[in-house]
């Protein structure tokens, strides 16, 4: 069976979506497709702004006669002007594309921040009710770029940017424009507070958080209607947050316990990654914090799923260091009746070297798929 590239036109976005003037007047976005012969039913793997091109996923799904699509939004790679209403368009163009294949049945696979996008389109997709972004641009959601599709898998799904950000970001910092400024009893690293981290420590910091974030949230507002206020002004303007990468539960297994090995993030050692130079949320604009990690997010996970109809399917990682068993709860708990819940054990984020659980996976679809 071979892989076939793909390449999708999609609406325009914004003025200077991409440093590339052709990819501007003419966007496009790609994909890995395999088929095997007579496949009626596909599903799209997808996330929005990683490569899934060579997602584990592929080879498996389609040896089990799913046709499947490992689809990249215009972001991948970069998600400094992100807007999740321009990512759920690309997605639209993907299972449009998918029916003029001759799919009857289109299974969305939400992997890791894969979750809420599909979440996110299959809501507008059933019942579209969005006429600008939280920026306040204007953008068509035309029923006819956007077919519902049948079935939603959500597998070590986050549940939305918003949410990653309103529970990641380091409270302690003190001054936005120093990396290093901190509040000595707000501050996750300071043996003095944890871990283990005290109830009372948890509200305060999750309180605080939630303040970092209105705060960021009220800076930008105000400096998006100023530089927009100008005659002839930029319409938008880059940033950095520092620190993002600050959630107790990294630290300290008591706190969500699962199999997760403990004093670590998907990605690294905490500390380093939360003071990096390049993690989640660092470089964005304006008008994307808007859409991606603000409170204003449209992008909500489990408010989405639960304005969806159609039949869920949740895989739980059960070792995963970066989504966690309440999740998994919040994202059942959206779907009601319609969820089937799996759970595979002993599974980190990325099922890394573990060829029995993608095999295990893939099976779990693969039915679910057939029964769409």
């Amino acid at each position: 069976m071979t892989s076939e590239l793909v390449s999708i036109s999609v609406r325009q976005g914004a003025m200077q979506e991409s440093q590339s003037g052709l990819q501007m007047m003419n966007p496009r976005i790609w994909g890995v497709f395999r088929r095997p012969p007579g496949a009626r039913c596909a599903a799209i793997v997808i996330h929005p702004t990683s490569n899934f091109h060579a997602h584990y996923l592929l080879e498996p799904l389609a040896q089990r006669g799913i046709a499947t699509l490992g689809l990249n939004t215009r972001y991948a790679g970069n998600d400094t002007v992100l807007i999740l209403e321009r990512a759920i368009q690309d997605l639209g163009a993907g299972v449009k594309w998918l029916h003029g294949q001759g799919i009857e049945r289109v299974l969305l696979i939400g992997n890791s921040g894969g979750g809420a996008l599909v979440s996110f389109y299959q809501a507008q997709a059933e019942k579209p009710d969005i006429t600008a972004t939280p920026a306040g641009d204007p953008i068509e959601q035309l029923p006819e770029d956007m077919p519902p599709a049948n079935g939603i898998a959500l597998s070590a799904a986050h549940l939305g940017r918003s949410r990653i950000m309103e529970t990641w970001i380091d409270p302690a910092v003190i001054d936005e424009a120093d990396l290093l400024s901190s509040d000595p009893s707000l501050d996750m690293f300071n043996p003095d507070n944890g871990p283990p981290y005290s109830a009372a420590f948890m509200t305060r910091y999750r309180a605080a958080q939630k303040q970092r974030l209105a705060r960021i949230t009220a800076w930008a507002d105000a400096r998006l209607r100023q530089l927009r206020a100008l005659p002839e002004g930029p319409r938008d303007m880059a940033f950095i947050i520092n620190r993002t990468l600050a959630d107790p539960r990294s630290l300290d297994p008591s706190l969500d316990p699962n199999d997760r090995v403990p004093r670590t993030t998907i990605w690294g050692a905490p500390r380093q990654l939360n003071y990096a130079a390049n993690s989640m949320g660092r470089y964005t604009s304006l008008t994307g914090f808007f859409s991606q990690w603000s409170p204003r997010s449209r992008g909500d996970g489990p408010n989405n799923l639960a304005r969806t109809s159609v039949p869920v399917l949740l895989f739980e990682h059960t070792a995963d260091a970066s989504t966690f068993p309440s999740d998994n709860d919040t994202w059942a708990a959206a779907a009601k009746d319609r969820v089937q819940r799996h759970r595979l054990v002993g599974a980190d984020h990325y099922l890394a070297g573990r060829p029995d659980l993608v095999a295990e996976t893939a099976d779990r679809l693969a039915s679910f798929a057939e029964r769409l």
